[in-house]
């Protein structure tokens, strides 16, 4: 049976969300603000790269640097791209050789079929890099085993599949996936050579339950060559170039979890390594590699069925390493640096209130420590009506590219900077009507320390004064079944720094998406919307800032059941054919069609 044919999960049902609080929490009675992308909608989009779907998140800003597979950064309510901290099937993903960033245009949606967003500082929780919010990324499991092929405009191929297996008290789940296209000249100043993207993934996943016991052990690899137009090496402006980057990124995780009478105690250690190589017409310029050791335990205490106490230790070390063949060795680095922290959180349960503390001590080995503090509270008002509000705070260490990055002409690192700080709240009222759901929530938060350009921007520096993020997000949604659902967001965004406007972030953007099943077919279709924003252009001095435009984004998928097992399907993206452009001087794919196949087995 495809997972097409499965009903959508319940809008309020207790579907728990791993990120929202240490041991988990029912997403209907979070304080925090969440969204969930199920598998059901994950398939029916049909989205190849997972980051195109969080344009369906309200205060998800995406920008892309060209055509698919080329740089994406997601900015969580006007939080920097380096602000939101990522997590692949429990293991902290964000990339210490790429600047922090999480690497999003690396995502394929073979190497996972579920996405969580928790909006707002979590860093209290999660600790640095998690002050616009959190995203998480896992596989669910299934049984039996199934097979896509799929190719389109561009010369784009994707072949892919995943398999389950369970037997008593193990299970096992492995996927795979290659993609690729020739893509389109990226350089939006005319015709050019075509910058194209591959990317192959693969993971896996094993838990074995013994009684009260469960031992996990999962990973994932990727590897992806993306090309691009950089910048020419004598004048340092943007050109039509023959640039490429080859990626490597790979982790694994080993963990265990033991419940008994109340306790519940979990260990795990995870190692995340990178590995980033630039070339220009095939030889290297330069290279970075990173790697990240976390080592995890958690104790949790649950009283009764209304209060729970947590306490956590974690201790994190980070390598990073540097070298170039152009510039002479100028850029060579080799830096570590490592933290522990230890994190407290209490959830307490009475009548129809819902309350949540954490505070957590952050020692930095290359920074003073830090300790933040989040508090959330979820009252039901009746009659489906519910109101939530938190008020938390957010840091985030300076990159190693922040502090030692070298590239001549365009960037010396700063080793003065300090970490970044925020914290802000939000207050959410929200309702569940039978199918029908709607959430208003409005939010404010402040940064202070903000890493910015320097004047001349060669280099980084600390910001004076304080950075403001503040906006509005409506929320709505209907849920029909396995035949037709319905969901549409709205978000409005003032982000500002002590210079002036924030850039790459629109005040408005919004969504509309839909899918359901219907006999044999099923469908999904979605409509996204991004506001004009402000970028700059480095190829003019003194880079003055320049307006992009808005533009709507239109997709679809409609899928045709020919056998039990066997699916056929089209797809259309962009389907307007609308010029997009996230960043000066490139420019996204027009209009695009695509046909495949599916073949499954079991469910």
């Amino acid at each position: 049976m495809f997972l097409s044919d499965l009903p959508p999960p319940p809008v309020a049902a207790e579907t728990i969300v791993v990120t929202a609080a240490r041991g988990g929490e029912k997403r209907d009675k979070s304080p925090a603000s969440i969204s969930l992308i199920a598998p059901v909608t994950v398939e029916r989009q049909g989205e190849p790269l997972l980051a195109s779907l969080l344009r369906l998140t309200p205060s998800a800003s995406l920008a892309v640097a060209g055509p698919a597979g080329s740089q994406s950064q997601v900015r969580l309510r006007g939080a920097e791209a380096n602000h939101t901290l990522l997590f692949i099937d429990g293991i902290r993903a964000n990339d210490p050789a790429a600047g922090n960033e999480p690497r999003f245009e690396l995502l394929s949606a073979d190497l996972a079929d579920r996405i969580e967003i928790v909006r707002g500082p979590q860093s209290a929780l999660w600790g640095s890099e998690a002050i616009g919010g959190v995203i998480a990324l896992s596989a669910q499991p299934r049984d039996g085993a199934s097979a896509t092929a799929e190719a389109g405009s561009h010369r784009f191929a994707r072949v892919g599949g995943s398999a389950g297996y369970r037997a008593g008290d193990l299970t096992v789940g492995i996927g795979a996936g290659v993609q690729g296209a020739r893509g389109i000249n990226a350089f939006a100043g005319g015709l050019g050579d075509r910058d194209g993207y591959r990317n192959a993934v693969l993971r896996g996943r094993l838990d074995r339950v013994t009684g009260p016991l469960t031992l996990t052990a999962s990973g994932f690899g990727i590897a992806a060559r993306s090309e691009f137009d950089g910048s020419d090496p004598a004048t340092f402006q943007r050109a039509d170039t023959a640039d490429s980057s080859r990626n490597r990124l790979a982790a694994g995780r080993l963990g265990g979890r033991y419940e008994e009478n109340g306790w519940t105690l979990s260990l795990s250690a995870s190692r995340l390594g990178s590995r980033n190589r630039n070339l220009l017409a095939d030889v290297e310029q330069n290279r970075t590699s990173g790697r990240r050791d976390t080592l995890s335990a958690d104790v949790a205490r649950q009283i009764g069925t209304a209060h729970r106490v947590t306490v956590a230790g974690e201790w994190t070390g980070e390598r990073f390493t540097a070298s170039d063949t152009v510039y002479g060795g100028f850029s060579n680095q080799r830096r570590k640096r490592d933290q522990s922290a230890v994190t407290a959180e209490y959830r307490g349960e009475t009548g129809p209130l819902i309350a949540t503390l954490a505070l957590r001590h952050d020692a930095f080995s290359e920074f003073r420590d830090a300790t933040t503090f989040r508090a959330g509270a979820f009252v039901t008002l009746g009659g489906g009506v519910q109101l939530a509000g938190s008020w938390g705070e957010g840091i985030a260490q300076p990159t190693f590219f922040d502090l030692y990055g070298f590239f001549p002409g365009s960037y010396v690192g700063n080793p003065e900077l300090k970490p970044e700080r925020s914290r802000g709240g939000e207050l959410s009222l929200r309702a569940v009507t039978g199918p029908w759901r709607g959430a208003v929530t409005v939010y404010r938060q402040h940064l202070r320390d903000e890493i910015v350009a320097s004047a001349d921007f060669l280099s980084a520096v600390n910001a004076r004064g304080r950075s403001k993020r503040e906006g509005v997000e409506l929320e709505a949604g209907w849920s029909g079944g396995e035949r037709f659902n319905l969901s549409a967001t709205y978000a409005y965004l003032d982000a500002s720094e002590p210079a002036g406007r924030e850039l790459r972030r629109p005040r408005h953007s919004g969504s509309v998406a839909a899918d359901g099943a219907l006999g044999r077919f099923s469908y999904g279709a979605a409509l996204s919307y991004t506001g004009a924003r402000l970028d700059r252009d480095f190829d003019l001095f003194p880079a003055p800032l320049v307006r992009l435009g808005s533009y709507w984004l239109g997709s679809a998928r409609v899928a045709y059941r020919v056998a039990p097992t066997v699916e056929l399907f089209g797809r259309v993206a962009n389907a307007f054919d609308t010029r997009v452009v996230d960043v000066v001087g490139y420019r996204a794919e027009g209009r695009s069609v695509f046909a495949g196949i599916r073949l499954g087995a079991g469910r």
